[in-house]
């Protein structure tokens, strides 16, 4: 195929919302490779689930070309698309459009890629297109994802394209993962043009880390603390005992309490105890598990005392946490 020849039709559904900044920064390389090119290797249509104008998480509304309803008639025609991204942001959890799900598992059905921008992973999911399957979703929802869907291979990394299915983090993520589209398609001279113009001083690799690094983002310095906090992150469902995470950075149980104290102004329980109640909290925000379950996958052995403990640190208890979330998505709709 001559790169003249080359063509994508890629249909965004937007969902209510979604991450303006996701959507821009798949589309943007898009349209840059096009006049790069200097010709139309890239065309798009944006549609929504009812066909109406949809509403991004930042306020701001976006017209559309038609509905799921009319994408699900064009597969059968000369505008069947190659490819179709959902785009989510917040609240995705609450999107329940069976129209949409019925759209996304026909045209995977009928071979035409499929993917997700930011939180489009946890809709793929939801339309039963991930199981076994490699997938990437923002970090922030990862926990509640994890929970729902554990037959999705979930990682946290920028982007994942198993087979036809591509998936990525949302933010700046999405430019990566159309980047490594248009290499795909053109080559590394336009993907090099493509980053020029976006002022872009590097390409990152699927594989590159959505955070930042635990040294930069907690700004600590000490070696010691740092492995213990990444041990601590990995083991939230089922808690070590300080002894057993001193033994394995080679130290006493007072020499990691000394150091806590000195890098972190609390002590390494205190700490642990924050992050197990961090990661329940974002499963209260994005998932409707019970209660209970929740207590138990933060390392909780009952819920009685997993509600004191979070009304201690947060002010509110986990019911009252929960209905807080609700209001705002009946607010947001």
């Amino acid at each position: 195929m001559r790169p003249r020849e080359l063509k994508r039709t890629i249909v965004f559904l937007l969902t209510p919302n979604f991450s303006m900044i996701a959507f821009a920064t798949a589309i943007e390389p898009l349209r840059i490779a096009n006049r790069m090119l200097g010709f139309e290797a890239y065309r798009w249509r944006l549609v929504s689930p009812n066909g109406g104008p949809v509403k991004a998480s930042n306020g701001c509304e976006m017209a559309v070309e038609g509905s799921v309803e009319s994408e699900r008639r064009a597969l059968l025609g000369e505008q069947r698309p190659s490819m179709v991204f959902v785009c989510a942001g917040i609240y995705v959890e609450d999107f329940s459009d069976r129209t949409s799900f019925s759209y996304l598992r026909e045209a995977h059905q009928r071979g035409i890629s499929v993917g997700g921008l930011c939180t489009g992973a946890w809709i793929l999911a939801r339309a039963g297109l991930l199981a076994d399957r490699r997938c990437a979703i923002h970090w922030e929802n990862l926990p509640g994802f994890s929970e729902a869907f554990p037959r999705a291979d979930v990682r946290a990394d920028l982007f994942e394209i198993d087979h036809n299915i591509f998936t990525c983090a949302g933010g700046t993520a999405s430019l990566d993962m159309m980047l490594a589209l248009i290499g795909e398609d053109c080559g590394e001279e336009v993907v090099n043009r493509v980053c020029e113009q976006a002022l872009m001083d590097r390409v990152r690799s699927s594989s590159d880390r959505q955070r930042l690094p635990l040294r930069a983002r907690l700004g600590v310095q000490h070696a010691k603390v740092l492995a213990i906090i990444e041990i601590m992150e990995a083991n939230l469902h089922e808690p070590l005992s300080l002894v057993d995470i001193s033994k394995s950075v080679s130290l006493s149980r007072r020499q990691v309490e000394r150091l806590f104290d000195k890098e972190m102004g609390r002590s390494p329980a205190r700490y642990y105890l924050e992050i197990r109640l961090d990661r329940a909290r974002q499963l209260l925000l994005q998932s409707s598990l019970p209660i209970v379950e929740i207590a138990v996958a933060a390392g909780f052995v009952s819920a009685s005392h997993f509600s004191k403990c979070y009304r201690e640190l947060y002010g509110r208890s986990p019911q009252q946490e929960r209905a807080l979330r609700v209001a705002a998505t009946a607010n947001a709709a």
